[in-house]
């Protein structure tokens, strides 16, 4: 066990086994300055950054020429024909060290996520799985009426690049398919959708008295009161409503960009913040009144993650297992993705299997009770579902009735439906009062047609849902 006076420092390679093994100098633990905020951060080899983004639509280029613009080469349409880190021909193609999780690598990197990145274990715990049982249907067949014609089921995961595809209906499963190569023991990245999961775990530790939402960030995070969340509070949080100015574009040094330099490539850049804990520190412009309305920025969710770490000691790695993996009964580790410091994005780093998934989205389909204890609150659960601010233009676009609460997409306000939303096409969508819950893991290209796609999966998952309770 590290004591308060040790760090992990560079690896050397163990020469017996070949493995990596740490040196020891000062502790990154929970309840330093924001995690690890003041620690030492252990020293990367430098890597010359080639381009920069211009527009969150294009793929990023990487980190030497030879991986520069090698994203823009591929098309799109031979994105399923991608052979990356093939057994039998090392000389593949290379995955740009920048960009890596934009298309066309996203077909592959998105269920490889630890092979790109830093990632911490999500344990599932030493109980037993919860068993799914099966009943399936032949959903496949269903015929949808998209916007732009009809297609069955089955053509619609084909063409809207599903990768796995998992329905529950009264606690059984009635439809399972996986496609692009993902198996069920292989954890898939859920980008934004990871916020929902966060949100959730937040109402735990409310429900422990360790939070209180009403409360200011700076209540449990002091240093912020130097930046733009000063009189902000945890529901500001929860509900993206804080008036601080965060750029989510990734147009060239936008916060966005930065974050994905700290926490998802691992690039130093002079001038940039290091760690997702610097790039708060320097949020020092406020927008507009905090509580006003939703405006979506992903550095809300971080932020709270930080929060959650600070009241609860623990690594948001270690809460999720204790508190959400392990009682529900999951059946594999998930993992989440950490910048230098060793913060897990709490904005999109999780990943995880379809069917831990679905076994996530059953518990809140069943008021978060299951093998006798209850494992998220049904207050809480139910706080989602009835509370929400409402969209702005874009968003009642694809939500004409929807309002976002506690890091959750309120689908319909009158059914109370909700639905956790990744970037790249995550989707679980939950229906206490249908008993119904769909988790759809894809990868839509990072083109101009997404909108559309997130419009058509909201058509398919609509009319699976009322077939199924007719």
């Amino acid at each position: 066990m590290l004591s308060s006076g040790t760090l992990l420092t560079a690896p050397a390679a163990d020469p017996i086994k070949g493995k990596m093994f740490f040196r020891f100098g000062t502790a990154r633990l929970p309840n330093s300055a924001g995690r690890a905020s003041g620690a030492e951060i252990v020293p990367k080899p430098h890597l010359r950054i080639v381009g920069f983004p211009s527009d969150r639509n294009r793929s990023i280029r990487g980190t030497d020429d030879d991986d520069a613009g090698r994203a823009q080469e591929v098309e799109e349409e031979n994105m399923t024909d991608m052979q990356l880190r093939n057994p039998r021909n090392p000389g593949a193609q290379l995955i740009p060290r920048v960009g890596w999780d934009r298309s066309p690598w996203s077909r592959w990197t998105f269920q490889h996520v630890r092979e790109m990145t830093a990632t911490a274990p999500i344990w599932r715990g030493p109980d037993p799985v919860r068993p799914l049982p099966e009943s399936l249907q032949p959903l496949g067949d269903i015929v949808v009426n998209f916007p732009g014609g009809e297609r069955s089921v089955d053509d619609f995961l084909e063409r809207n690049f599903a990768n796995g595809f998992l329905v529950l209906h009264r606690g059984r499963i009635v439809f399972e398919r996986y496609l692009n190569n993902l198996a069920p023991h292989n954890q898939h990245l859920l980008m934004s959708a990871t916020k929902s999961l966060v949100g959730t775990l937040t109402g735990i530790l409310v429900n422990k008295g360790l939070l209180d939402v009403k409360r200011p960030v700076t209540h449990y995070l002091p240093e912020l009161a130097v930046t733009a969340y000063r009189g902000a509070t945890v529901q500001h949080l929860l509900d993206m409503s804080s008036g601080v100015f965060y750029d989510e574009t990734l147009t060239e040094g936008s916060h966005m960009q930065k974050a994905l330099f700290a926490g998802w490539y691992h690039q130093r850049v002079p001038g940039w913040p290091r760690t997702y804990w610097e790039l708060i520190l320097s949020l020092d412009k406020v927008e507009r009144p905090h509580g006003t309305l939703f405006n979506y920025r992903s550095i809300e969710t971080d932020v709270l993650g930080f929060v959650l770490e600070r009241v609860s000691g623990l690594s948001q790695a270690d809460l999720i297992s204790q508190e959400i993996w392990a009682p529900m009964g999951a059946e594999e580790d998930a993992y989440i993705v950490l910048d230098d410091a060793g913060f897990a994005i709490s904005g999109g780093g999780l990943c995880a299997t379809l069917r831990d998934l679905g076994r996530f989205a059953q518990l809140l389909v069943e008021g978060g009770a299951w093998g006798g204890r209850q494992i998220l609150p049904n207050n809480w659960i139910e706080e989602i579902r009835s509370g929400g601010l409402k969209l702005q233009d874009g968003g009642r676009q694809l939500l004409p009735n929807g309002a976002y609460h506690n890091q959750w997409w309120i689908e319909d306000t009158h059914r109370r439906t909700i639905w956790a939303r990744g970037h790249g096409g995550q989707t679980l969508y939950i229906d206490p009062d249908a008993e119904f819950a769909a988790i759809k893991l894809s990868t839509f290209p990072d083109d101009d047609n997404n909108n559309q796609r997130w419009i058509d999966d909201r058509a398919a998952l609509l009319t699976i849902r009322d077939a199924l309770s007719q």
